[in-house]
């Protein structure tokens, strides 16, 4: 497989805090690659960097596309090269229609005819979204809007489909339903980066993963690898070792005894 996705070194500031500290990732075409980490560990930041959403940044460092230099390059013309984006807390634009959102993720293409086959391309993955074609977007459910936000990003057709937390507040009937449909998508030839809180969802549904810690990735494996390390099961996953779970237990005895 080729490298699609190149990350060297980068270094990135964020309200004046380092956000970023040196990180290097490099995303192989037609595959899955997870970012897990806690809240502020800066996966949105790496996001948004690539992005260039974050002005002048990053401060150091190179990101390639396609063997293209894109760092410092403007938003537009990141997503004129391929890559699309699905930020956190999916951010529809609520007084517009299902359609008018839609359309809105189509804005630097021409084609009528094959923006009109897209269209029907999104209601394939997202059958719900037809029926609310002519439905206000703020008036959506959570579940609905996360579809929406899938769908108006791959209205430009990406190579590269960034994706941040698009398990946040859904039900677990909801989130299998959204795995499944990047699954899909996948496999129709997009290349994923995901970020994800859900471990457990994001290494089963991932071919490579990589933990971010404080600004730096501190772990990489394949995701298989990675759902069997103690460390990862621990802290990521909820799934305690034997020995610290007897810790635990006795922890909570000699709490109950005070």
């Amino acid at each position: 497989m080729s490298v699609l996705l190149e990350i060297k070194n980068i270094e990135t500031y964020y309200d004046l805090i380092y956000a970023i500290r040196g990180a290097s990732l490099t995303v192989e075409e037609r595959t899955i690659t997870a970012i897990l980490g806690n809240n502020g560990a800066g996966k949105s930041t790496l996001l948004k960097t690539v992005m260039g959403l974050i002005e002048d940044q990053p401060d150091k460092g190179t990101i390639e596309f396609m063997g293209t230099r894109i760092d410092g390059m403007d938003t537009d013309k990141i997503v004129r090269m391929g890559i699309t984006y699905v930020p956190e807390g999916r951010e529809v634009f609520p007084e517009l229609s299902v359609r008018e959102n839609l359309m809105m993720g189509a804005y630097t293409r021409h084609n009528k005819h094959e923006i009109e086959e897209d269209f029907q391309r999104i209601f394939q993955f997202f059958p719900v979204l037809k029926k609310r074609i002519s439905q206000w977007a703020g008036t959506l459910s959570g579940g609905e809007q996360q579809m929406l936000a899938i769908g108006r990003a791959m209205m430009s057709r990406p190579r590269l489909l960034l994706l941040d937390e698009p398990s946040l507040g859904l039900s677990p009937i909801l989130v299998k339903d959204i795995f499944e449909i990047i699954k899909t998508i996948n496999q129709e030839g997009v290349t994923i980066l995901l970020v994800e809180q859900n471990a457990r969802m994001a290494l089963s549904y991932s071919n490579t993963g990589l933990i971010l810690e404080n600004g730096r990735f501190v772990m990489k494996g394949k995701c298989c690898d990675l759902m069997e390390d103690k460390d990862v099961r621990e802290f990521y996953m909820g799934v305690r070792s034997e020995a610290s779970a007897k810790g635990y237990q006795r922890w909570k005895r000699k709490k109950a005894w005070r």
